[in-house]
């Protein structure tokens, strides 16, 4: 007699195309329904956590923090949106994923989104992904293998990350981190009472019948207000500076390549100030179609990547970057003079401006002639990136003109207008824009074992009256 559990192959290949065995695949599972339900749950969870992530960047001072966030908003906007297809092909819409599961979720991420000090954020973000990558491993553990196939797998992934990577990275921050000086209550407790109110975050548990009112707020019972500007470590010092213009270094003719290479580092562990004003158009934008988030948050990432190739630049070749003046200034302007458009605005004309010979192509070329390989490697990939981000500028930003050349216009509108405090942070005492370049060209040279160009180490162009693309912008202007 044929029975699942003694079913033979074909020469005993692996059955059911390797998804699960004939045993495994006839236990009925669960229904579409309760599928579904999770399913919405769960992609309820990655998109607060990408939101509690996104909106917490600008504002964290840590620098180890602040691209963390950014990595780990990525991956929750990646499952959210995988999870949206998912939803997607088992319901005919209105999907109805923008409403919220129950009112004890909707106030357990308002919690965790509000939370004063960062170790209590942290805190709450790793009680969440605990949680949820428990229910994941229910779900696939209790739906069927192959009827579900296309959810487990969805799942899979996330499961994956969940566990792997940002449970782990949670859990070295909070090991890391000291608590907050001000007293905290037993906040993961009362996060964990609200996920009980809510069934559990999948609601397979008791669901009790609640309205948002009825629900005790501590940190949230003040709504969350996003914090727009940029602070950062003491290591970041000197924050308005903007006495070395790479840029003309970078283009000028005569200067070697090998200096160049560091000149580019700087640029890129300068791109920090990209996610810091990122955080702002995603946080402060509201009704867009999923996509436009999930597109910003990979192009947010891909920026925190560059800043870390830049400090990972400079490490491999034994110099301090903290002897740089990494400014603040863009960001802090664009999130506090402009619109969440203006600011796309900005971005998209940089990212098109950098698509020209004299844009990434040179850098990458530049990074060759340096003769340091990582440069090359870095620069390869910084490129490619920056066609990504270009594209994404197209999808999201052109549509808004008439056409490439309007949009361009405003872009260049935008950015001259918010880059004319040279004059005014110095007489406020807040920068004496230091030529700090020396200092990084003799560590250099000393790692190096040459012997400093006096031409190069005497390189002084600041950016006043200039911006980052060398555009004259009016006397007193700054980069």
């Amino acid at each position: 007699m044929i029975s699942p559990e003694t079913y033979q192959t074909y020469k005993n290949l692996p059955p059911l195309a390797g998804v699960a065995t004939h045993a495994e695949a006839s236990k009925p599972g669960l229904g579409i329904e309760e599928c579904v339900t999770r399913l919405k749950r769960f992609h309820y969870c990655f998109k607060r956590l990408h939101e509690i992530f996104t909106a917490r960047i600008t504002a964290e001072p840590i620098y180890e923090l602040k691209i963390g966030f950014a990595h780990h908003a990525y991956l929750c906007a990646e499952h959210a949106d995988a999870l949206r297809t998912r939803i997607g092909e088992m319901r005919e819409p209105p999907l109805g994923l923008e409403v919220v599961p129950h009112p004890a979720l909707e106030v357990l991420f308002d919690e965790i989104l509000a939370a004063p000090s960062g170790h209590e954020m942290l805190s709450g973000c790793m009680n969440a992904i605990i949680q949820l990558t428990a229910a994941i491993r229910t779900y696939r553990d209790e739906t069927n293998p192959l009827t579900d196939a296309p959810s487990r797998r969805v799942l899979r992934f996330a499961e994956l990350e969940l566990n792997d990577d940002m449970a782990r990275w949670c859990d070295a921050c909070l090991l890391a981190l000291p608590l907050s000086e001000q007293g905290e209550f037993d906040f993961v407790w009362e996060l964990q009472r609200l996920t009980k109110l809510a069934g559990g975050l999948d609601g397979t548990e008791s669901v009790v019948e609640l309205s948002g009112s009825n629900l005790p707020r501590y940190y949230s019972a003040k709504p969350y207000v996003y914090d727009p500007i940029p602070r950062r470590d003491e290591r970041w010092h000197d924050s308005f500076n903007q006495g070395v213009n790479p840029e003309a270094f970078l283009y000028d003719p005569g200067m070697p390549s090998k200096p160049k290479a560091l000149m580019m580092l700087f640029k890129r562990i300068r791109e920090i100030d990209v996610p810091e004003m990122m955080a702002s158009i995603l946080t402060e934008t509201k009704g867009k179609p999923w996509k436009f988030y999930k597109d910003m948050s990979r192009q947010l990432w891909d920026e925190a990547r560059h800043a870390m190739m830049g400090e990972v630049g400079f490490v491999a070749l034994g110099i301090d970057w903290t002897k740089a003046r990494i400014t603040h200034n863009w960001s802090l302007r664009l999130n506090t003079e402009c619109t969440p458009t203006e600011r796309h605005a900005v971005l998209f004309f940089i990212e098109q401006g950098l698509m020209t010979k004299t844009g990434k192509r040179y850098e990458w070329e530049v990074g060759i002639d340096s003769g340091i390989p990582l440069m090359a490697t870095i620069q390869d990939f910084d490129w490619a990136d920056e066609v990504l981000h270009a594209a994404i500028g197209r999808t999201w930003y052109i549509p808004q003109f008439e056409n490439i050349n309007k949009a361009l216009e405003y872009g260049d509108q935008c950015w001259s207008r918010i880059l004319s405090n040279w004059k005014e942070v110095q007489e406020q005492g807040l920068t004496n824009h230091e030529n700090w370049w020396p200092a990084i060209y003799r560590q250099a040279c000393e790692a190096w074992g040459e012997t400093p160009d006096p031409k190069v180490l005497a390189y002084s162009t600041t950016y006043e009256g200039k911006r980052a693309d060398l555009k004259e912008v009016g006397v007193g202007a700054s980069g």
